[in-house]
């Protein structure tokens, strides 16, 4: 089974625009819905709070924590597809980032679900 992250928007998420939390990206990944090709375990879900700065070295310390590296990282549909967009950051530039300074696959979206 492949092991994924998922990092989301925590300001989305928070504000109630459309992304009620995270339960909508376990379901997708649970199922193998979605962006997921297959049935995924979550290793780790971290939250990119604005300005964003937090987001990388939050995703290495869930790494170093849980003691497992993700095979895929996935940016939430909530963080890619965010209206307004982020005034920061767009999801290309933050999966660009992530996937340089951690080797590993990104993938922009979770699901589809409305």
């Amino acid at each position: 089974m492949e092991k994924v992250a998922i990092v989301g928007c925590g300001a989305y998420m928070d504000s109630g625009y459309g992304c009620p939390g995270e339960w909508r990206c376990l379901k997708a990944a649970a199922l193998g819905e979605g962006n997921f090709e297959k049935p995924s375990q979550v290793v780790s879900f971290v939250r990119c709070e604005c300005p964003g700065r937090t987001v990388l070295p939050n995703m290495g310390m869930a790494m170093m924590l849980s003691e497992m590296k993700p095979d895929a990282i996935y940016l939430s549909s909530c963080l890619a597809n965010a209206k307004p967009g982020c005034p920061y950051t767009n999801a290309e530039e933050l999966a660009q980032i992530l996937e340089n300074k951690t080797g590993i696959k990104v993938v922009t979206g979770t699901h589809d679900y409305h």
